[in-house]
């Protein structure tokens, strides 16, 4: 469980180095900079805080069923990826990509990130503290 521990602790650095450089974005621009609240809180919410959160969870406490803690794993980091940069394509608009598609990359990001959530509360009614 080190190395899904590692992982998301890795993934919750990345995500929470984006987050900040979004706030130190929003505070220097100011104006037009401020659409993108929703989206800096969801990064550090979702990416930085629940990923370090879930990292913290493998190194407290230990499961048999490690399939099932890699997919909650993989499914939280993916959908928090999808959301977070389905959310800036959808309110943003940087590209000309078409609406649906950015739709449904955003929705997709959410429904694996809700996934991941799901997966969370399976796994911690299979778990046990980790002996010292």
């Amino acid at each position: 469980m080190k190395s899904i521990s590692l992982l998301l602790l890795r993934f919750a650095g990345i995500f929470g180095m984006i987050g900040a450089f979004m706030g130190a974005h929003m505070a220097g621009s100011q104006g037009e900079a401020y659409a993108l609240r929703p989206i800096h809180a969801h990064v550090l919410v979702v990416g930085w805080l629940s990923l370090f959160a879930w990292s913290a969870f493998y190194q407290l406490f230990e499961t048999r069923f490690t399939k099932l803690a890699y997919t909650h794993a993989i499914t939280g980091i993916l959908g928090t990826t999808g959301l977070t940069s389905g959310m800036w394509l959808y309110m943003v608009k940087p590209f000309e990509v078409s609406e649906g598609f950015t739709f449904i990359f955003y929705i997709g990001g959410g429904s694996l990130l809700l996934l991941s959530f799901a997966l969370f509360l399976v796994l911690t009614f299979l778990v046990q503290p980790k002996r010292a």
